[in-house]
């Protein structure tokens, strides 16, 4: 009986340093694997493997389900960051210093661990923290991460993992050269810049021209000024009817428009303008002056017949205005 408590007493020390270097040599293992195809792919059973207690290492596991006829748009779309996290690792720790290994379980290879963490959705990452060690936490359950926001980037988890891993080397993401996209802007540019240069003796000319910016001008006055905005924000109605069985083109109170009265508002102010650059611009430019004249009073007559009706729509707005000008 003696012997045989001596020789247990004999034997612990061994069987303790037989666990270490079992959880040494996992590491090591799975290390290996992870330099050679990051992120490292797992089934039920290398899961099982990489997740059991003990272990003196941290393992990153996403459980993901990539296979189209599951219908996980979100899995597809997140798989190139997961892949440019394990690889980004991979490049700034190859010895293994952070003692981190990023792995993904996709579930046509571990239906059985689906069940068995009773996941309905996925992605889901788990990160599980070491348990012996000098890093080893007291509490040493799974930390879990749901993509409640959608897929994030490969910035955004890595920050995460860094934040919750024991102090060790914390490489950063590198992201490969988007050639393709650069080829695509480089050519964008240089065919821009190309059809400016043989473009620019028809173009410039148009741009300088000081007609064509005082029509832009005028134009977006007149239609600022009549109010398209307020049709915008308020959603006001084309027209209405006047319950008589007609149409009302105006809404009275100033609070209140239609669609067509903007129009009609716009073309009374844009008459207007038309006629006074024509009264000072045109008509002194004629040199019969009969014709001068003549042109005189048609615009005039223009500006006062519109002028009057200026009124009388504003006499609808505001039915105390107690100003007006024939005929209207």
């Amino acid at each position: 009986m003696r012997l045989s408590i001596v020789t247990i007493f004999g034997l612990l020390p061994l069987l303790c340093a037989a666990v270490k270097t079992k959880s040494i040599g996992s590491f090591e293992q799975f290390h290996r694997k992870f330099l050679s195809h990051p992120p490292l792919k797992l089934d039920d059973a290398t899961y099982e493997r990489l997740t059991a207690a003990p272990r003196d290492y941290t393992a990153a596991v996403l459980l993901t389900a990539l296979e189209s006829r599951f219908g996980c748009q979100l899995c597809r779309e997140f798989q190139p960051e997961w892949d440019l996290v394990g690889k980004s690792w991979v490049r700034g720790d190859k010895k293994g210093d952070s003692r981190l290994i990023v792995g993904t379980l996709d579930f046509a290879d571990g239906r059985g661990t689906f069940q068995k963490l009773m996941l309905q959705t996925a992605p889901i990452m788990m990160l599980f923290p070491p348990t012996t060690g000098p890093h080893a936490k007291p509490d040493a359950q799974a930390i879990r991460y749901d993509f409640t926001t959608g897929p994030q980037s490969a910035e955004q988890i890595n920050d995460w993992i860094i934040r919750h891993s024991p102090d060790g080397p914390t490489p950063p993401i590198y992201r490969p050269v988007n050639y393709t996209r650069l080829i695509t802007i480089t050519t964008a540019v240089l065919g821009f810049v190309s059809f400016a240069s043989v473009a620019a003796p028809y173009i410039i000319p148009i741009i300088q021209n000081r007609n064509l910016w005082a029509a832009i001008s005028l134009i977006t006055i007149l239609l600022f000024t009549s109010g398209h905005m307020f049709n915008h924000i308020r959603k006001v109605p084309y027209v209405s009817g006047d319950g008589k069985g007609g149409i009302s083109y105006f809404a009275g109170g100033f609070s209140n428009q239609f669609g067509l009265e903007t129009q009609i508002v716009a073309a009374m102010y844009g008459t207007l303008s038309f006629a006074t650059i024509a009264l000072a611009l045109k008509v002194p430019r004629m040199a019969d002056p009969k014709k001068q004249h003549i042109a005189v009073f048609v615009w005039g007559g223009v500006v006062f017949a519109m002028y009057s009706f200026l009124l009388s729509v504003f006499r609808v707005k505001n039915g105390g205005y107690p100003f007006h000008l024939p005929p209207f």
